[in-house]
Formats: structure tokens, C-alpha cells, sequence
């Protein structure tokens, strides 16, 4: 059944609503999932529904939390905005005289009445940082909803990337303290959030990796999020270095991990942006960069650009762990589900 509506949900917007003992767990039971799955299925989520609400397009996302329900027991309905359902409002006290006919307060409490659980994607407009950056429809969600939100990746925020990352790493390295993380843009035409990586660094500098980010100027991650960091550092011990060069970021790495992400300093203006990508045509990882590393493993959230952003050679050599990691969102995302319905 539903929960109730007396009770106070726990909802993952960012991978900071957990505690480190939470994460500890939910990576150990993870890897439990992950052992147990060669064996059959299990049944925690017998008779349990989740609602997934995608405001944009989605392929591993949707594909493996579908699965992760599915091979939990439980079931999934699932809505696409463009098709299922309309517009929704998420501003408080708004006159709704605009293309939204239903307040987000309204849909949260009817499908909290449905389901035991909603996964949500919203739809950042991609004009505004200053307002995208707020994440209020997400929020506008959890505010509401009567049943555990989980963010399946806002503008700031992808907490279940940087879970299955965490997973990852953790597999390839063992304890991730003192560990080296090169975190390394690459060049796109069509440059992706810088959300996952957002919640990738303050994941590895919690668990005391020494963080190293490399990208051209004018393509600084979101500043709160970086004062942040830097007190996550302050307090582990761990290093965190910033808009370095992409040979000296990767000099020593342990795990380099690329991802394209837009500028926000041109948010909202495409031509300024492709302006400012012109002027970096030379990050990409190949074999020499990833050499320059600590017999460096690579990963990358997908979907990835070969030959633009990594070269074949680097995605399809040993030291690849972008399916892996892949998949560990599968397993990572059945111990989250466990832990929030069980």
C-alpha cells in the first residue's frame, strides 16, 4: 500500500540528504544486490508501485530503474511528459491563467495515493542558471509528494549517477581515501549538464578522494556547489584542485573521468557558447593522456561522443570501466529503493 499520509518520507534530491553511514550502507548492500542477481531475483518490493515522471528524454535511466523495480518485485508506471500528462505549475501561490492547467501540489498528493514511490526527471527551461540552478520543480515535488521523491537527475543535481559511480569506484579501487580523481571536461557540440559531475565530486571528496577538475576558462561548475566542495575537503582531509590543465589534472590519477558540460557563464545563449567551444578543440582523452595517469582507469556517465570526447581506444581498451559503471546504476539504485520502502 501507499504510505500514509502521517508519515514524513525521507526523498533524494542530491546525495546529500544521506548520511555517510546511509551511503556506507547503501554501497554495501549494493554490492549484496549485485553478488545476489547472478542467483534470481529477490522480492522486497512485492506489491509495492513505483510512478516514474520523465520531463525529458532518458535511456539508462529509465531502462535500468525500470529494471531495478521489475527485478525487486515490485512495478513501475511509468509517464512521459510529452505524451501521458501536461504542463505542470510548481510556483506557490501562482493566479494559473498560463499553459499549465494543474499544480504540481495536486498531482504530487493524487499520485502519492497511487504509488509507493516517484522517480521524477524535470526539465530545467535552459535560459536561466540563476533559476534553473534552484531545482524548483524537483523541490516543488518533494514538498508535496507524500511518498519518497527521487531525483533521477535535475540541473544540479544526479545523485543516482554519482551512486552507481561510487559503486564503481569502490570496485576498482577498494578504499577510496587518498585515492586520486582527475575529473576532466571534454568537448561536445551539444554539451550536456554539469549535474553528474556536480554530484560525483562532493561524493569522492566525502569519502576522502583527492580531487583534481581540468577544463578551458569560462567553464567553472556552479559556484555554491564548489564552496561546498571545498568545505567537504576541509573537513575530510582530502585535496581538490580546480581549472587545471588536462595533462596536469590526469599526472597521477588513479580514475579519470570525462564528461562535456556547458557553460555557465553562457547558459541560455547558444551562440555565445558554441563561440566559446571553438576555442578548446583539443580536449579529448586518448591512450597518451590516460598513460599520464596511475594506470588509470576511465569512466564516463554516458551517453559519450567517441572519437570527440574519448577515443576509441580509451572506451574499448582494459582500462574502461564506463559499463561496469553502467550497469552498477542497476544495483545501486535496487539497494536505494530497498532502503527507502522497506
Amino acid at each position: 500500500m501507499p504510505m500514509a499520509a502521517s508519515s514524513r518520507p525521507q526523498h533524494l534530491i542530491r546525495l546529500g540528504d544521506l548520511t555517510r553511514g546511509q551511503l556506507d550502507d547503501l554501497l554495501d548492500l549494493s554490492a549484496r544486490l549485485k553478488r545476489r542477481a547472478k542467483k534470481g531475483g529477490a522480492g522486497e518490493l512485492v506489491g509495492r508501485t513505483a510512478g516514474l515522471l520523465f520531463f525529458r528524454g532518458s535511456l539508462r535511466t529509465r531502462t535500468s530503474f525500470e529494471a531495478a523495480v521489475n527485478q525487486l518485485g515490485g512495478q513501475v508506471i511509468h509517464l512521459t511528459a510529452a505524451s501521458d500528462f501536461w504542463e505542470l505549475e510548481e510556483r506557490e501561490g501562482a493566479v494559473m491563467d498560463g499553459r499549465a492547467p494543474e499544480h504540481i501540489k495536486d498531482a504530487a498528493a493524487v499520485l502519492s495515493c497511487y504509488v509507493d514511490a516517484l522517480a521524477i526527471r524535470p526539465k530545467p527551461s535552459g535560459s536561466s542558471w540563476a533559476v534553473d540552478r534552484q531545482d524548483g520543480e524537483i523541490r516543488a515535488w518533494a514538498a508535496h509528494a507524500r511518498v519518497p521523491v527521487i531525483n533521477m537527475e535535475s540541473a544540479l543535481w544526479h545523485p543516482l549517477q554519482a551512486l552507481a559511480d561510487l559503486l564503481t569506484l569502490r570496485e576498482a579501487l577498494g578504499e577510496l581515501g587518498g585515492r586520486r580523481l582527475a575529473v576532466v571536461w571534454t568537448r561536445s557540440p551539444a554539451p550536456a549538464s554539469p549535474a553528474p559531475v556536480h554530484s560525483l565530486l562532493h561524493a569522492a571528496l566525502r569519502f576522502g578522494m583527492n580531487v583534481a577538475v581540468a577544463h578551458p576558462p569560462g567553464y567553472e561548475l556552479d559556484n555554491e556547489v564548489m564552496s561546498e566542495a571545498r568545505a567537504l575537503s576541509a573537513e575530510s582531509g582530502a585535496e581538490l584542485a580546480d581549472a587545471l590543465d588536462l595533462t596536469a589534472a590526469i599526472e597521477d590519477a588513479d580514475v579519470v573521468y570525462g564528461r562535456s558540460w556547458q557553460s555557465l557563464e553562457d547558459y541560455g545563449n547558444p551562440t555565445l557558447a558554441a563561440t566559446r567551444r571553438a576555442r578548446s578543440p583539443d580536449w579529448t582523452i586518448d591512450e597518451r593522456l590516460l598513460s599520464r595517469g596511475r594506470q588509470a582507469r576511465f569512466m564516463h556517465a554516458m551517453p559519450v561522443r567517441r572519437n570527440l570526447e574519448v577515443t576509441d581506444a580509451v572506451l574499448d581498451g582494459p582500462h574502461s570501466l564506463v559499463y561496469q559503471q553502467a550497469e552498477n546504476r542497476l544495483h545501486s539504485q535496487k539497494a536505494l529503493l530497498s532502503m527507502l520502502l522497506r
